[in-house]
């Protein structure tokens, strides 16, 4: 077939994120009030903050709101890992960093699935974090061969998809014809099933050894768990949600509230109780629930460099040592206050944290601002005019935050450390391909736009 047929893996990506956010919002009519709330913010923070609207409209940020969420999956098995990287290839959407939740005693480690370009993240910036269940780290060794051999009968993506990955492959794309069944028949490997895999009795021992363990393994597939939207607000989300019925977690995850925001803030409400019916021997079902999907919000601040990353994970560390969050919230407004205090000393302005090299930036010339003589030193031309640089965007996800609304939405407010049980090398074998280092994409970013800018300028 003729490459010029193919729909566009952007188009293909907007086309399932938005058949996504409309199952989601008809299986948990909350995800659909929070969505109100997050445009109600985001416009009147825009209205609020000219500046920041001007910012957002011509470094093409402004038009990616409202299309912008992230959704989360959990896998059971390496050959599910490997199949859901095929999936979203065909949506133009790759594996990105290596998350180890381990970190807060959570028995997964994860990548995000997303686009990689600034063209492709500006159209629709869809992700997908998704985890792989670690049956290593579960100490039952029985209970883990059970937990194996349920996930080794279960097939998570339908035969149609298949065939329309494998075509997608084969081919080089899908056409317009083949991408509608592909979305329809893709979206059924995340569609919640209330009918469990397993009888009450093994779901049990499953939930007493960890509850993200019978949420992986005692369902038909990987039904995604929340979508996020992203607001620019976080603060003024939390704030409200109480007024529309919905219940936050205690403190949001990230850093604190600045005027040039860092990386990623996150929230989200309790995960909901539904009802599920479990395998009898009589196959007539029992009656039970299960507690696993939630509503989550995010605001995405500037990507910081690995000596301004340093600098975040350490004022992190220092403020989790100093101030432990209870199941219940406890101490969550100290623990806040703490958060501020700690990173008091963080450079607080887009210019400081650009010329002490903590921030990645992309750049733009305006050729009629150029300064009488040459120069290509980049703060000669930011001062002139002729040179803005744009903070880029974090695209990616933080490993302490994900962790945090993990145990959140298993139940618990309460802060854990543990020691590290990373393992990229496995995780990349059972992908069957290297994740890619975010660090890398935003530096490429930041010289080739630099690069552009300057011969703009010329």
């Amino acid at each position: 077939m003729d490459k010029t047929a193919f729909m566009h893996p952007d188009d293909i990506r907007t086309l399932f994120s938005s058949a996504m956010s409309d199952m989601y919002r008809k299986e948990v009519p909350q995800y659909g009030t929070l969505m109100e709330l997050v445009r109600e913010v985001n416009a009147e923070t825009l209205a609020a903050n000219p500046a920041l609207k001007e910012r957002l409209a011509a470094s093409g940020e402004i038009g990616r709101l409202d299309v912008e969420r992230h959704g989360a999956i959990r896998l059971g098995t390496p050959a599910e890992l490997a199949l859901i990287r095929r999936m979203f290839a065909v949506m133009g959407m790759y594996p990105v960093g290596y998350y180890d939740l381990s970190v807060a005693g959570i028995p997964v480690h994860s990548t995000a699935f997303r686009p990689l370009t600034e063209s492709s993240l500006q159209y629709n910036p869809f992700r997908v974090f998704t985890s792989l269940l670690r049956l290593e780290l579960i100490e039952d060794a029985g209970l883990a061969e059970t937990a194996a051999n349920i996930l080794s009968r279960r097939q998570i993506v339908t035969g149609k998809a298949m065939e329309l990955i494998e075509q997608a492959e084969s081919n080089g794309g899908l056409s317009a014809e083949d991408a509608g069944p592909f979305v329809t028949e893709a979206l059924e490997t995340f569609r919640w099933h209330s009918e469990a895999t397993v009888d009450k009795e093994t779901y049990a021992r499953l939930h007493d050894a960890h509850r993200l363990i019978a949420d992986v393994v005692s369902f038909k597939g990987p039904h995604i768990n929340h979508l996020t939207p992203r607001t620019l607000d976080i603060d003024a989300v939390q704030q409200r949600m109480p007024q529309r019925n919905i219940t936050p977690k205690a403190v949001v995850e990230g850093p604190p509230r600045r005027s040039a925001p860092i990386l990623l803030r996150q929230t989200s409400f309790k995960a909901l109780e539904e009802g599920v019916l479990f395998i009898e021997e009589d196959q007539a079902g029992q009656a039970g629930s299960h507690t696993a999907r939630f509503g989550e919000i995010e605001q995405r601040g500037v990507a910081l460099t690995p000596k301004g990353r340093a600098r975040y994970d350490d004022l992190l560390a220092r403020t989790r040592a100093a101030v432990q969050i209870g199941p219940q919230g406890e101490n969550a407004a100290d623990y806040m206050a703490e958060l501020e205090k700690q990173f008091a000393p963080f450079p607080d302005s887009f210019d400081e944290l650009r010329q002490q090299g903590l921030a990645y930036f992309r750049y733009r010339a305006v050729p009629c601002k150029v300064p009488a003589g040459k120069s290509e030193n980049p703060d000669t031309l930011i001062e002139s005019g002729a040179l803005i640089a744009d903070p880029q965007t974090y695209e990616d996800f933080l490993p302490v935050s994900a962790a945090g609304i993990f145990q959140s939405n298993l139940g618990s407010d309460e802060q854990s450390n543990y020691d590290t049980t990373a393992n990229q090398e496995a995780f990349e074998a059972a992908l069957g391909a290297p994740v890619l280092d975010p660090m890398q994409l935003y530096a490429k970013t930041e010289a080739d736009s630099l690069s552009a800018a300057l011969r703009g300028l010329a």
